[in-house]
């Protein structure tokens, strides 16, 4: 059986970093892609393991020497999938799990369409935008900016292949959705395997 990739997309505030954490908890094999940002860290955030945090000019740097598999500006900074640890975890067996916002998974579907994708979601837009203000992390202007880009990223559910809504106090379930995703997508007759 070859390694699967899989995508994890949705909108800010779905709870994609708390699903990824808990599903990295469930099954430690699985290899998590730590993805590139030039946005400050938030009080929270551990450089290495939410996001690697560069400078403007270091992530033009990469983007000018091809180190990122993808990248793209979100709410005013880049934001990028570097290629080398995916490499080495899919050489070494590794099953992959990547957190991405649905414009870098639309990019990486023409990349690597053999790759599985996953759209998290709340359980109504009511409920995603509860859970962006409980965040308490942006302005109002910028935390009104974050939901119209949210209706419009909810739009783009067709062009995944599962679609999980991650309901509010269910994370286990969300979890126990997602791996058995993973394992289906593993049984798959003729998968390809992965090339970056």
């Amino acid at each position: 059986m070859h390694p699967v990739l899989i995508v994890i997309s949705g909108p800010s505030g779905v709870g994609k970093d708390t699903v990824v954490k808990s599903i990295l908890d469930s099954d430690p094999s699985i290899h998590f892609v730590v993805t590139a940002t030039s946005r400050p860290p938030r009080p929270s955030e551990i450089n290495g393991v939410d996001y690697f945090f560069y400078s403007q000019e270091k992530f033009e740097k990469m983007i000018a020497d091809g180190e990122f598999l993808e990248y793209a500006v979100v709410h005013d900074n880049y934001k990028g999938v570097p290629k080398t640890q995916i490499r080495q975890a899919l050489n070494s067996g590794k099953d992959v799990i990547m957190r991405v916002d649905p414009q870098g998974a639309a990019t990486l579907k023409t990349l690597i369409p053999e790759a599985t994708f996953i759209f998290l979601t709340a359980d109504s837009l009511e409920v995603l935008a509860e859970r962006l203000r409980n965040r308490k992390t942006e302005s109002g202007d910028v935390f009104d900016l974050r939901l119209q880009i949210a209706q419009k990223e909810l739009a783009r559910i067709k062009e995944f292949d599962y679609l999980v809504i991650n309901r509010e106090g269910q994370i286990n379930r969300t979890v126990e959705q997602i791996l058995a995703i993973v394992q289906a997508e593993k049984c798959r007759v003729n998968r390809e395997p992965i090339t970056l």
